[in-house]
């Protein structure tokens, strides 16, 4: 064990699992809409605050298994989060200073930008969703959950020492 605490990398690997498990269990249709970005938020965390463990390749291998489980295009998602992750890797050291508030609004735009690729993609691959603006609408309710995730995951981090 190192003089600095535990590393505890484990417990990354296994919210990411979880988040996985969120993004494809089933719920009902007019709940599916508002479906919150669970690995997009989760990538997000982890990259602002231990981006020495999570970054790029994290992103892209997040990526590709949400392309397997959601049935897509191989490597449509893992360009999204890839960008999603590019985004918040240069935005990291601005970002970590700013209030839960702003860093919300701030991913927000992030994670709208990474919903108006995916509605790009599925329109050069001719799987046209229905054009309406609540495409947006995970965007939206990540930004909206994003204080309390940050408080939650501050606190595991904490207790185990994650570093």
């Amino acid at each position: 064990m190192s003089p600095h605490g535990s590393h505890n990398g484990w417990a990354i690997w296994i919210s990411f699992a979880l988040a996985l498990v969120l993004s494809v269990v089933p719920m009902p249709p007019f709940l599916e809409v508002g479906r919150p970005m669970w690995v997009a938020l989760l990538l997000a965390y982890w990259m602002l605050y231990l981006p020495h463990r999570v970054g790029m390749a994290s992103a892209w291998v997040l990526g590709l298994t949400l392309d397997v489980l959601y049935g897509t295009l191989l490597g449509q998602n893992a360009l999204v989060l890839t960008l999603i992750g590019f985004l918040l890797q240069t935005l990291q050291q601005r970002l970590r200073m700013f209030p839960t508030w702003q860093q919300a609004v701030v991913l927000l735009v992030v994670f709208g930008l990474g919903q108006l690729l995916q509605l790009w993609l599925y329109v050069l691959t001719g799987n046209l969703p229905p054009p309406t603006f609540t495409y947006l609408l995970p965007a939206l309710i990540s930004a909206l959950l994003w204080p309390w995730l940050f408080s939650a995951l501050g606190g595991l981090r904490l207790r185990l020492r994650i570093n």
